[in-house]
């Protein structure tokens, strides 16, 4: 039959690139390269990317579920899953289970649109997942300013004359919460066009390096220098006034009053960047034409975390960029419908058992999973469900947890591999390979630069009798209930009761039409795919079920557009995005200025000279979940202890020689890196590492282990609005290890 050729969206990052995979006759992916007719990422392509065919034929992913390390079939797996489950809740009741949520997850078309299902088939309030230890201060901050957590501003990128950047590094990460392909690309193009780009971050990371300038600042200090871009606009009356948020803004008066005691010269001591610095760069940033501020992970994972997160979009509603062309804008998801009711934000539902934490977003913070399972009492996690994520590895003090996984009653894992975290399960149920798999994204496009959506069907049919990715997370939902029926029958019910709702509701494009009628529309493939159809007729470009025939469905996306359709630039919606209880954009919440205590408090006091840890992203790595990959680990080690020369040179380290590194919660030792990147007093390790542990078939990945951060990171340290883990500014002592005597 020959080579063939399929295209489809990179499932690797957020940056949605689009991929030409050519094909053998066995299925086998024998080359990856850019869609050059994505209308989106244009054919740009990076290296994680180029290596999806290594990741799809990996010989360690798992085929078949596992049931106590033994292969076996899958009705023999889900019954196993059933008996372990309801034996937990029988005995302990339904919180005892707890379940745990992993980044890979956001990069499905299954995860999205399965995985509530699954919590709510067992009724828990012991939800976990990767958003405690990334970005949920975003979240958090979204909500109370704008009325809905997952309404995040991205910058746009294509048309901003001047962007600031802070604990952001997309050269290496491809971008994070601001899905845009060929992220140098479009900086450099802001450049190209007469704009600057300045990146505030403690390394000069690839990221700064490409900038028009990099301020070094003092790792957990972005609040303190954002408040004082804040005192700035106001002190120097820079503040501006559009036309477009007049009326829409509550709590001017209030930020105003917050940031006067936080003038430049008083900031500097604690961030280490110059007074004028600080004023110069409010000033460029209030002057520009059209200008986005934009901070992530390196502004979220710390202890201001969610003051950091409202500060940036504070400045952009300051300077009058926030839902303004150039500036920081809300994208429109093809999938999600602008009529749906919405209740205004709040956190603290409930809390967890045994640190008393407030719910944030319907999860409990990672780093408190630990207790859970450790403290003995009425309510103990007894039972673990986790879905593509390696929490031993990635959540603050991991050792910990890790050793806590241990004792569990029952766990069952969906993984395509057994890693340092499902080792630990009495059930594996391995998700399909990615040319294997159908792709949309639906977290993902909801925080795109551009507007667009593509749908990738599989490349690979499934062998007989294999699940499907959504399939096999229907039916753990299911598993969860303790029934066994047709997992498709849960797509019918959430099929059945959206239509139901959508004609029910005022606004809808079918309001008042019958559900039974609609549902007969809907495509002819999978219950996934109906589901799918079903969102982007009802979307805001979709055909509305005939009400606009030249609108979108799945199948004029897949038909018409199998590269991609690009929906335009993206456009002013404030309207739509608003469902505060007041009806504006509340700049100044009340649990935020409360939260200003800790900053006034850490003004005052003496300043820590000591050393602190900080994580770092790399090009060829996604967290803990493309070690496998050999074209990903070849050449040098880059899990070392990159640290300033001056550091080096006190603590009498040079480059190779190991250095111990210590913290409250344990030890590691790493190879030294010494490189002026850094700044003096802050040392850096990557996430994800540390594949040392017995019981894993993860052999590429265990000959390049590396160490593991999170050995030395710190559960019981957490940013109080969201519960967000602290990776960021973790105190730690530097200690030259002596080399082994010669014998």
């Amino acid at each position: 039959m020959g080579d063939r050729t399929a295209f489809r969206t990179c499932p690797l990052c957020e940056a949605l690139c689009g991929l030409e995979l050519t094909l053998d006759d066995t299925g086998a992916v024998t080359r990856v390269r850019g869609d050059v007719k994505d209308p989106f990422s244009k054919g740009f392509i990076c290296p994680k990317g180029a290596t999806l065919g290594s990741l799809d034929g990996d010989p360690d992913r798992l085929a078949e579920p596992l049931v106590n390390g033994e292969a076996t079939g899958w009705d023999e797996a889900f019954e196993a899953v059933r008996q372990g489950l309801a034996s937990v809740i029988e005995r302990h009741g339904r919180d005892a289970v707890a379940v745990y949520i992993g980044n890979p997850t956001a990069h499905s078309i299954a995860g999205p649109l399965y995985v509530a299902a699954i919590v709510k088939a067992l009724g828990t309030r012991n939800l976990f997942t990767a958003s405690t230890a990334d970005q949920m201060p975003k979240h958090v901050a979204c909500g109370h300013m704008f009325g809905d957590p997952l309404a995040i501003p991205v910058p746009d990128l294509d048309r901003t004359d001047h962007l600031l950047m802070l604990g952001a590094n997309p050269l290496e990460s491809n971008g994070s919460l601001a899905s845009a392909p060929d992220f140098p690309g479009r900086l450099k193009a802001i450049q190209a066009r007469g704009g600057k780009v300045t990146v505030v971050d403690p390394r000069r990371t690839r990221t700064a390096a490409l900038a028009d300038e990099h301020l070094f600042i003092r790792p957990g200090t972005d609040a303190f220098f954002l408040m004082a871009l804040v005192h700035t606009l106001f002190a120097e009356d820079l503040v501006a006034s559009p036309e477009h948020l007049a009326g829409r803004v509550n709590g001017l008066d209030d930020l105003r009053a917050i940031a006067v005691d936080f003038a430049p010269e008083r900031v500097t001591p604690v961030t280490g960047i110059p007074a004028d610095v600080i004023r110069r760069t409010a000033r460029e940033l209030a002057g520009a034409g059209r200008a986005a501020v934009y901070g992530r992970i390196g502004t979220c994972t710390q202890a201001y975390g969610t003051l950091n997160s409202w500060l940036v979009d504070a400045l952009n509603v300051l300077t009058g960029n926030l839902d303004r062309e150039g500036g920081a804008m809300f994208p429109r998801p093809a999938h999600m419908p602008v009529y749906r009711r919405k209740k205004p934000f709040t956190t603290g539902r409930w809390r967890s058992r045994v640190r008393g934490l407030p719910e944030v977003n319907g999860e409990l913070p990672v780093a408190t999973l630990a207790d859970e399972l450790e403290t003995p009492g009425e309510g103990q996690v007894r039972a673990l469900v986790t879905i593509g994520g390696n929490p031993a590895l990635s959540s603050p003090n991991a050792a910990r947890l890790d050793r806590a996984l241990a004792g569990l009653e029952f766990m069952v894992s969906v993984d395509p591999y057994l890693n340092e975290t499902t080792r630990h399960a009495h059930v594996v149920l391995p998700p399909p390979r990615p040319a294997q798999t159908p792709h949309y994204d639906i977290a993902l496009t909801g925080l795109a630069v551009r507007d667009y959506a593509r749908y990738s069907p599989p490349v690979v049919p499934l062998p007989d009798g294999r699940p499907s990715e959504a399939m096999l997370l229907a039916r753990l939902a299911m598993a969860a209930t303790g029934a066994d029926g047709d997992p498709a029958a849960l797509d019918e019910v959430i099929i059945t009761s959206t239509l139901a709702k959508a004609t029910a509701l005022a606004g809808s494009p079918v309001h008042g039409r019958e559900p039974d009628e609609l549902r007969k529309m809907l495509d002819s493939g999978t219950s996934t795919e109906q589901r799918l159809d079903m969102m982007l007729r009802l979307g805001p470009y979709g055909d509305g079920f005939g009400a606009d025939p030249s609108g979108l469905t799945l199948t004029r996306l897949r038909t018409e557009h199998p590269h991609g359709l690009d929906l335009g630039a993206l456009k002013p919606r404030l309207d739509e995005v608003l469902c505060t209880t007041s009806g504006r954009v509340e700049l100044c919440p009340s649990t935020f200025a409360a939260d200003v205590d800790r900053l006034h408090a850490a003004l005052g006091a003496p300043q820590n000279d000591g050393t602190v840890l900080i994580g770092r992203r790399h090009l060829r790595s996604n967290n803990s979940w493309l070690h496998n990959v050999p074209e990903l680990v070849r050449g040098s080690n880059t899990c070392t202890l990159q640290l300033n020369p001056a550091d080096a040179e006190r603590i009498g380290v040079a480059a190779g020689d190991t250095v111990r590194v210590t913290s409250r919660t344990g030890t590691v030792e790493a190879v030294a890196e010494p490189t002026d990147t850094v700044m003096p007093g802050v040392v850096s390790l990557p996430h994800g590492w540390g594949h040392d542990r017995p019981g894993t078939r993860t052999a590429v990945a265990r000959e390049h282990a590396g160490v593991n951060v999170n050995a030395v990171t710190d559960e019981q340290e957490i940013d109080p609005l969201s519960g967000n883990a602290v990776f960021n500014g973790v105190p730690v002592t530097l200690e030259a290890v002596s080399p082994a005597p010669v014998s």
